[in-house]
């Protein structure tokens, strides 16, 4: 219980939490891009099962990939990108916690 807690709060507390500190003035709007980049999911549907509680992300599904990985440290870097950057790196940094934990739980 406390496993699943620990990841949700990552995916939607920690972003709502950045959102609000390093863009105040549009934080809403920051949230919903952080929120929108959760679509890196999609990748899960491709693998066989979809769901695996004890499979770590990272490194198993094409947008969790260390190429994809680089490329989401890239969008960084112009201005333009930065916030979609930002929310992705935070998945995957979620997506990593929750694979060190998986070392405990499964």
């Amino acid at each position: 219980m406390i496993y699943q807690f620990i990841h949700y709060s990552l995916h939607f507390l920690l972003p709502a939490t950045i959102a609000f500190a390093f863009y105040r003035k549009t934080w809403q709007l920051t949230y919903l891009i952080f929120l929108a980049t959760m679509l890196v999911d999609l990748d899960h549907l491709f693998a066989a099962p979809v769901y695996a509680p004890c499979r770590c992300s990272i490194g198993y599904h094409f947008l969790h990939s260390y190429v994809a990985i680089l490329i989401y440290v890239v969008l960084l870097f112009p201005k333009q990108t930065r916030v979609v950057g930002i929310g992705l790196l935070l998945h995957m940094a979620t997506d990593y916690i929750d694979c060190l934990m998986q070392k405990i739980y499964c």
